[in-house]
């Protein structure tokens, strides 16, 4: 029970005494001890998410009940233990967050006793927002964006309603800010390192999406052209500020990404104005040609062509 304070010592022999074997776990993941939640712990958490005697509600307000602390250790911790379970435990879990009317609500949190507790208290509540919007994305679509099977086609109409849907999850996980420097604290690397995760996993979908919707483009109405142009111009700067967010995870793994090439959205930019009855230049070409830019390296292979995330 090395590093955890007096306060933890005596919660955990509450809940001992008490024979609730969930609190006690969530208490000592969630200890004052500065350095992520232990694997023991989170994965009996885990297994208690598969079990259908375990009441997830209770478990999920147990964790909710620790965000209520005033150590920022406690409540990062809490969240992470939250995060780690909506990615790993069963999705009854993630499920029972997305119907709840509110989840996290410390848009306002502050510690101010401890030494860091001002910067800490940032990124819990930027690190709440993120776990708020992934779980109102889960209740506006019943999938987890981060565990889409690949290879999906949806219609146009579905395509333009759920892509900004994945854009603001993206943006919320992209404004954790995090530098290197601050990854050496074991708590911040902890919830940066789930972050991590998900935002290879959420652009995938992303990008995906985004294919998607360019391969039928050419084939839109005009109103569909105009929304698939407006995400497509979000899609590349989200691009910039994603890659900015994996430049501070390159000592974990060496990746890449891939920019779109600026003749792809001037293509696009060329077929909508010829809907819109506007001149434009090389517009008496067909849009044949202008198709055969998104096209030149074959039909799917614009996926190559565009944008892709490596991991080596």
């Amino acid at each position: 029970m090395s590093g955890q304070s007096i306060t933890d010592r005596i919660a955990a022999a509450q809940h001992s005494m008490t024979g609730s074997a969930i609190s006690k776990a969530v208490c000592k993941a969630t200890t004052h001890e500065v350095s992520g939640p232990k694997k023991k712990h989170l994965d009996y958490l885990i297994h208690c998410t598969n079990e259908m005697n375990v009441n997830v509600p209770q478990l999920a307000d147990t964790l909710f009940e620790r965000t209520t602390n005033s150590s920022w250790v406690v409540v990062f911790k809490a969240l992470i233990t939250t995060h780690h379970l909506m990615m790993y435990g069963n999705e009854r879990f993630i499920q029972y967050l997305a119907s709840r009317n509110t989840l996290f609500n410390l848009n306002n949190f502050l510690d101010k006793g401890a030494l860091q507790g001002y910067d800490m208290s940032t990124f819990i509540r930027r690190y709440s927002r993120y776990l708020n919007e992934k779980a109102l994305s889960y209740r506006l679509v019943a999938v987890d964006f981060t565990k889409m099977k690949r290879g999906r086609t949806q219609s146009n109409q579905k395509l333009i309603k759920t892509l900004p849907i994945i854009q603001n999850q993206l943006d919320a996980l992209l404004d954790f800010q995090a530098n290197p420097n601050e990854l050496t604290n074991g708590v911040i690397n902890a919830a940066f390192m789930l972050l991590f995760k998900d935002s290879i996993r959420l652009f995938a979908a992303y990008n995906e999406g985004v294919i998607n919707l360019l391969e039928k483009y050419f084939d839109m109405k005009k109103n569909q052209c105009k929304d698939a142009l407006d995400i497509y111009k979000k899609f590349l700067y989200r691009m910039t500020k994603l890659s900015e967010f994996l430049k501070v995870a390159e000592f974990l793994t060496r990746l890449f990404l891939l920019q779109a090439p600026s003749s792809l959205l001037e293509a696009l930019e060329q077929h909508l104005a010829s809907l819109e009855g506007k001149k434009t230049k090389e517009l008496s070409a067909d849009n044949s040609k202008v198709h055969s830019k998104i096209e030149s390296t074959g039909n799917i292979d614009v996926v190559q062509y565009c944008f892709c995330v490596t991991v080596l």
